[in-house]
């Protein structure tokens, strides 16, 4: 006897069948879907506050999902129609057609100086840098700069929340949570290197 594997277009209309009545009977919190991008995949996530976490392909999807589940909520499901806005807005950025970003933001992963230092890097304008130094300062702790570069290192939300903007003063390109291959990427799509 032949098992019949089910194809993915129906795999798919089974997903988006589950997501939407876990959605309806409240059994889902935080939704979420890989998108391609120039960078690679991308795995992206969100809770009815907003979106809570962006993982290159450098980070196992299972890892950032049970990282999401001990953080956040163990209400996880894959339902990509709940971050149709988040897709639409990162296809347009990288397009260059969008140079910011409009989603709300879910800040649960982010606390104290982290959220400051990842809250003024949101004000760090398209194709312009800062450092280290400026950023620490913006959050309310002038000498505080490694610490920055800790929190920019930890950003769960990188490209919307642009980390990639923070250079180290000597203007080299500096760590990031993707790599730096893909900060230097940003960076020249966004024509500020």
């Amino acid at each position: 006897m032949k098992i019949q594997t089910p194809s993915e277009d129906t795999m798919a209309r089974l997903r988006a069948t589950l997501a939407e009545r876990a959605a309806a009977a409240g059994l889902l919190y935080v939704a979420y879907a890989t998108v391609d991008s120039p960078l690679g995949p991308l795995t992206i996530a969100a809770t009815p506050a907003g979106l809570v976490r962006i993982a290159f392909d450098n980070e196992p999807r299972d890892d950032v999902l049970a990282e999401l589940s001990a953080k956040v909520s163990p209400r996880i499901l894959s339902a990509p129609a709940r971050l149709d806005d988040t897709r639409r807005e990162l296809d347009e950025y990288f397009q260059g057609s969008r140079t910011a970003f409009d989603l709300p933001l879910d800040w649960t992963l982010s606390t104290g100086f982290r959220r400051a230092v990842l809250n003024a890097t949101r004000d760090i304008p398209y194709a312009a840098t800062s450092t280290y130094g400026t950023v620490a300062t913006a959050a309310g702790s002038p000498k505080a700069f490694r610490a920055a570069g800790t929190a920019l290192a930890t950003n769960p939300i990188p490209i919307v929340v642009p980390c990639h903007r923070v250079l180290p003063a000597s203007g080299a390109v500096g760590q990031y949570r993707g790599g730096a291959t893909r900060k230097e990427l940003l960076l020249r799509l966004e024509g500020g290197r």
